[in-house]
């Protein structure tokens, strides 16, 4: 697991010893010291929401000083990837920087001649936030290990037939101190490191075993599951043999999970089209979510053979007010018809939208009049 206890006067590791990882200091107090010329050297001691180990990682080299538990303690693991996905995205500049920072460390510390280094209160606000951050994402592969992540479903009506078609999965998480915390943040935080690879693999998993109790308890029709994906989940060797294989493995019906392809860049396309075409090729539907917002435009659907396209709610909250607004829902779900994509509408609240949309012949309904976000125990106890 990434997170270690430590008991008071317990060794975290050795001057000369090799460096694997980092660590981040959750509470309690680890005091810092090395040897020279026979005497032990206090060099440091920290405390919650701090660093140490770091630097020695970074430059690969053997660590400089011993780090003793003061008192219990916790801690969690940073490891070598983590580091390097850090730095792999940082501006030149600053790695630089940090390599010449590197150097006056390592400098400074052989030449001490029995002078403590002091940890230094001046932090800057960024120092802060890149601390922050690391910790959340520490937690966050805790989270995922320890099942803290929860999936919520919401439906999507067939305007037509009036009945419940599917839903999509929506991954939550509370944290244990903070409470809920947006899916915006954890899972920008995710896709900033290969941690948004076992994040989709989770949900996955869940959305797997979702379809599998609907059907158990009588769902008709039997649903399918629209799961989120983005760029670099897509770019992970494998992704759609291993939904194939969940699939299999489940006994679900061809078609139950639906991947919806999520962008906040321009898309690869060569890279998305081979992936639509081998989820064609497995009878796996692909949408293009958020269509008409963002980097999400025409060349898109000119480029790349989508099955769905979701009208974001920006379009739809007004369109019953506002002429234009509606005149271009009306154009989207046209178009879709056009090149033989359903449409899926976001954002619906009231019995007139959802009317609209039946005028309009449009395919699919999803927003707070069809139903909020609930775990899968909720749509099922009855």
């Amino acid at each position: 697991m990434d997170r270690i206890v430590l008991q008071k006067d317990q060794v975290l590791f050795k001057e000369g010893d090799p460096p694997s990882v980092a660590y981040l200091i959750e509470s309690g107090e680890i005091e810092i010291s090395t040897h020279r010329a026979g005497e032990r050297l206090v060099l440091s001691k920290l405390g919650p929401g701090d660093l140490l180990g770091e630097m020695a990682v970074i430059d690969d080299a053997p660590r400089t000083a011993t780090a003793i538990a003061l008192t219990d303690s916790v801690l969690f693991q940073i490891d070598r990837t983590q580091i390097s996905e850090r730095l792999a995205g940082t501006d030149p500049i600053i790695r630089a920087l940090l390599e010449g920072q590197l150097k006056r460390y390592r400098g400074a510390l052989a030449a001490m001649q029995g002078k403590a280094i002091h940890k230094n209160d001046s932090d800057t606000a960024s120092e802060k936030l890149g601390i922050g951050k690391i910790r959340l994402e520490s937690q966050l592969r805790e989270a995922l290990s320890t099942g803290g992540l929860d999936v919520r479903y919401q439906p999507l009506l067939h305007v037509q037939s009036n009945k419940i078609a599917g839903y999509e999965a929506l991954v939550r998480w509370n944290h244990p101190e903070r409470g809920p915390i947006s899916p915006v943040e954890f899972v920008a935080l995710a896709e900033e490191t290969s941690l948004i690879v076992p994040v989709g693999e989770y949900v996955f998993d869940t959305a797997c075993a979702a379809v599998k109790t609907f059907i158990e308890h009588g769902a008709d029709p039997k649903p399918f599951i629209a799961v989120n994906v983005s760029a670099r989940q897509l770019s992970h060797p494998g992704l759609i043999e291993r939904i194939v294989a969940r699939v299999d493995a489940a006994g679900l019906p061809q078609g139950s999970l639906k991947v919806e392809i999520t962008e906040s860049q321009a898309l690869n396309y060569e890279m998305v089209e081979k992936v639509i075409s081998l989820c064609h090729s497995h009878g796996i539907k692909v949408a293009l979510d958020d269509f008409g917002t963002g980097y999400s435009h025409l060349t898109h659907l000119h480029r790349l053979a989508f099955d769905t396209m979701k009208v974001d709610q920006a379009f739809t909250r007004a369109m019953l007010e506002h002429p234009r607004s509606m005149a271009i829902v009306k154009a989207i779900v046209a178009m879709g018809k056009a090149i033989d994509a359903d449409i899926v509408v976001e954002g619906i609240e009231t019995e007139e939208m959802l009317q609209a949309l039946r005028d309009l012949g449009c395919d699919y309904a999803q927003g707070y009049l069809i139903g909020k976000p609930q775990t899968l125990e909720e749509l099922t106890k009855s």
